[in-house]
Order: structure tokens, then C-alpha cells, then sequence
């Protein structure tokens, strides 16, 4: 089982003092959190695409490029690329490169997005959200395949017979699709036998277990071999010395954050009660000890058969010192449990 840590590169907010942190003081930390966690055994590191002032990651590939050139084994991957915004020939070129920079450890991971910023800024129209993701991704897949490109499209211009490089390390080079968590999205994934991530960050973990149904279901259906198909989650959390540690630390900069996207969006508050009902072993928020986030981990595994387990933190602006011991505990503590035991697992199946 893979383990590893996600960023959307937060400068919201101090939950504490109100200040901010500067976009370039909060990219070079996250570089520096792409060693460490490279250095500690993690298996993949990713870097979330958005365009708006509270996070810094608008090019995510040139963030991952700087780690790559600092790091040995860790896979680098978008978490994720707005496709549906993007231009499929520079997200693959971008990619492709940080694959050279990195021999072979570039993933793209490709989704819609849960914020809109980039369709106005790149002109493109939210009426078109579900079909430009489709067109785009066929595109993309097409250049991972194809050294010489012949393509037709509705929103992008075709392209006819046209050599598109560099060529990646990786052939095809990788990419996942990424989910929010419904049907439609796990079934495509399934019918293209791409690799599938689900965000699991809010109510049950077990909720998401019919969806890994429906993308094997699917993989079978068009033929693929769903042994080969890897499945992934997205998760917030965090890791101290202690569980009282770990919520304190972590409860005020999350609070924050879901309670702005609660205006934003109109859901309900977000309170105290939530934010512990979902540190237990069958909520979403993967906050504790090494040895109770390796729990909830091996839960997630047993439950709904994942294979690649991504934490997400912190969530908002966190001191950096902080972030950097969490990332040491998970690769030294949280990492040799859950890898035992999932070993047991295979072994009894």
C-alpha cells in the first residue's frame, strides 16, 4: 500500500494571530515538506491546482519541478489539474518534462476541480463544465499514447498529424482521475481503466465503498483487468505525539477553512463536534497518534480496498515547523504499522 501527503499550498488565514503568509515563503516550505516526506519513505507527494489568493499552487508542475531535482524515489504528482481549464498539450508537455527532471516519477491526476476561478480567467464557460472535462481528457490520453497526434475536438482547435514532445520517461506517461465522490465519475474511470482517487473528507469512509464497486463493475464491463487498476483516497489530517495534540493543533486552521467554504457554498457550520466526530475510527478526518491515524488507515484499506492512501495537510496555515514533524512521524511511525499490517492482509486473502 502507498502512502503519501497532499497540498493545495494554503495562505489563508492564521486561525490564531490573523496574519498571512507570503505566496513565496509558503511554496518554498512546501518544496522543503516534498524532501522531508521523501527522505522519511512516503511513496507520492501531490500538489493541488487553484487560482484564487488563499492558495499559492497555480502551476503545480513548476512546484513538484523544484522537488524533484531534491528528491530520490517520491512520486510527484497534480492533485489536481484543473483539466477542464487546461490546455491538454501544455499539461502534458509540463508533465512530461517534470518527468525527465524527476526520471520517471511524474502522475498526473486529473479532475474537474471544486472551485471555478480558472473557467473565467482561461475563458472558458461553467456551461460547459462536464463537456470540456470529457473532451480534454481524451485529448490527454491520446498524447500520453501517441508520439504523433491526430485529434478532433468541439472547444479546442484539432490537431492533425502533429508530433507533440517532450516524449515522458514514463510510457504512457500516468495519469488518474480524480472524484468527488459520484457514480458517473468512478464508472468512467472504470470504462477508460484509469486509476481512480476519491476524496474521502466528509461523513463516513464506508459510504465510499459502492463506488469502488461500481469502477470495478465498470473496468470488468470494458474489458480491463481490474487486479491492475489501482484505487486511491484524499483525506485532511494530521499526526502529533499525541491524539490531544493532534486535534488541538489541527482543529482551529480546518475550522476556518471549511467554515469560509461553508459561506461560499451554503452548507452548515462547521463545529467542534463535527471536527471530533470525524477523528473517530469511522470518520473522515485522519487526525491522532502514529498509531491511531495507522488504525483509521488499515480501516480504510479493509473497508473499501484502498490502495493509496493520501493525507492531506494541514488544512489552512499551520506553522511550518509543525507540518514538517507531522510528515516525520508519518513516514517513521504511522508508515511501518500500516505497511505490516496491510502485508498480513494480503497474505489472508
Amino acid at each position: 500500500m502507498e502512502l503519501g501527503i497532499t497540498t493545495f499550498v494554503e495562505t489563508t488565514k492564521n486561525a490564531v494571530n490573523g496574519g498571512t503568509i507570503p505566496h513565496d515563503v509558503r511554496i518554498r516550505e512546501v518544496v522543503e515538506e516534498i524532501v522531508l516526506a521523501d527522505q522519511v519513505g512516503l511513496d507520492v507527494f501531490g500538489v493541488g491546482e487553484h487560482h484564487r489568493e488563499d492558495f499559492a499552487a497555480s502551476a503545480p508542475e513548476m512546484i513538484l519541478a523544484a522537488a524533484a531535482s531534491q528528491t530520490k524515489n517520491i512520486r510527484l504528482t497534480s492533485a489536481v489539474t484543473v483539466l477542464s481549464s487546461a490546455d491538454p498539450v501544455r499539461v502534458f508537455q509540463n508533465f512530461s518534462t517534470l518527468d525527465a527532471i524527476s526520471n520517471g516519477r511524474a502522475e498526473i491526476m486529473a479532475g474537474r476541480g471544486s472551485f471555478i476561478e480558472s473557467f473565467p480567467l482561461f475563458g472558458y464557460d461553467l456551461d460547459d463544465y462536464n463537456e470540456l472535462f470529457d473532451e480534454k481528457l481524451e485529448l490527454l490520453l491520446e498524447l500520453c499514447k501517441n508520439e504523433v497526434v491526430n485529434w478532433q475536438g468541439k472547444h479546442r482547435a484539432s490537431i492533425e498529424n502533429l508530433q507533440v514532445f517532450p516524449r515522458s520517461v514514463q510510457n504512457p506517461l500516468p495519469v488518474t482521475i480524480a472524484s468527488g465522490g459520484t457514480p458517473q465519475s468512478a464508472v468512467r474511470a472504470g470504462l477508460l481503466g484509469l486509476p481512480l482517487v476519491l476524496a474521502i473528507i466528509g461523513g463516513s469512509p464506508l459510504q465510499f465503498a459502492p463506488l469502488v464497486e461500481y469502477y470495478k463493475r465498470a473496468a470488468i464491463k470494458a474489458g480491463h483487468d481490474v487486479n491492475k487498476l489501482k484505487i486511491a483516497s484524499h483525506s485532511h489530517g494530521f499526526i502529533a505525539q499525541t491524539n490531544e495534540q493532534a486535534r488541538e493543533k489541527f482543529y482551529p486552521s480546518t475550522a476556518l477553512v471549511m467554515n469560509q467554504l461553508a459561506k461560499e457554498r451554503g452548507w452548515g457550520p462547521y463545529s467542534r463536534h463535527t471536527f471530533d466526530s470525524m477523528s473517530e475510527l469511522e470518520g473522515a478526518l485522519y487526525v491522532g497518534d502514529p498509531e491511531t491515524v495507522a488504525e483509521k488507515i488499515i480501516f480504510l484499506r479493509k473497508h473499501v480496498g484502498i490502495d493509496r492512501f493520501m493525507i492531506h495537510m494541514p488544512v489552512g496555515s499551520m506553522p511550518h515547523d509543525d507540518v514538517m514533524r507531522a510528515i516525520e512521524l508519518f513516514g517513521k511511525e504511522v508508515a511501518p504499522i500500516v505497511r505490516v499490517e496491510v502485508a498480513k492482509l494480503e497474505r489472508e486473502q
